[in-house]
């Protein structure tokens, strides 16, 4: 058997793969010329099921640091989050 073909290495390929996809990721809210705050704010609270406070301080960080993280989780996990996000007019991305 060459290399490639051998077991313990392509099982170590899957197990990296496999770990990959559920490493923990981030999905940042960016800043941007337009949105309100009132309109972020409900967007965390409807899409990201913030409670109002938390929402609230998520804006301000966008608004004077320039970005923040919303919610971690799995690729899979955030995938949606972020759809809904950029549905409604914001700049998010997951990010490692």
């Amino acid at each position: 058997m060459g290399i490639l073909e051998s077991p313990d290495l392509l099982e170590q390929e899957i197990i990296e793969v496999v770990l990959k996809e559920e490493a923990t990721k981030a999905l940042v809210l960016y800043n941007d010329d337009f949105n309100t705050f009132e309109h972020v704010i409900e967007c965390l609270i409807k899409v990201c099921k913030h409670d109002p406070l938390q929402a609230e301080q998520c804006t301000h960080l966008v608004h004077f640091k320039g970005k923040c993280v919303v919610k971690n989780g799995t690729f899979k996990k955030l995938k949606p989050f972020c759809e809904s996000l950029l549905e409604r007019g914001l700049t998010a991305r997951i990010e490692d």
